[in-house]
């Protein structure tokens, strides 16, 4: 089998939601995305639908350049790349595409993000937020980093993990590949 990588995104765009999350986490990232490729063109997470409205929410494919990030130019992130065999990422790309062709079916989850602050797991069928997502996907494809149920993993607890191999920190758009493909 060949190593293959999987890259994880933790950012921070700075809005006023985020900030929010951030006076009570007291951690520097509050949002999680799972990107297949060194480049993040293919990156996913349960996020805003629409850039302008933090309340209309669900599962997204996140485009940096058009996407909800555009509009947050001074976006910090945290980078990260985890190895995979061939069988772990093709069972996630398999996953991912239960989540795409059924887009329109999930939710994301506000009353989990209450959950965790709270320490008691709130989950239903349909609906995740960012870092529950990103959580459900690995363990789904056989790829177990907490002992603790993905309606309670948070961004920080990624920035945790000995799996993940930290690749870049500080602005998006200063990101090399990002910045290229701005060009």
């Amino acid at each position: 089998m060949s190593e293959q990588h999987v890259y994880i995104v933790l950012s921070d765009t700075g809005t006023l939601f985020t900030n929010l999350i951030k006076t009570y986490t007291r951690a520097p990232y509050n949002h999680a995305s799972i990107s297949f490729d060194s480049e993040l063109t293919e990156m996913y997470s349960f996020g805003r639908k629409n850039p302008r409205n933090p309340l209309h929410g669900g599962f997204v494919k996140e485009d940096v350049l058009t996407g909800t990030y555009s509009y947050y130019p001074e976006t910090t992130c945290v980078i990260y790349k985890m190895k995979v065999t061939d069988r772990e990422k093709e069972k996630m790309k398999r996953i991912l595409n239960v989540f795409i062709r059924k887009n329109d079916k999930f939710l994301y989850n506000f009353l989990g993000v209450v959950g965790v602050s709270v320490q008691e797991p709130i989950e239903f069928s349909n609906s995740y937020f960012c870092s529950q997502f990103v959580a459900e996907v690995l363990k789904r494809s056989g790829i177990h980093l907490w002992d603790k149920l993905p309606a309670m993993v948070t961004p920080e607890d990624f920035r945790k993990s000995d799996r993940l191999d930290l690749i870049y920190e500080g602005k998006l758009f200063d990101f090399e590949p990002v910045k290229r493909s701005k060009r």
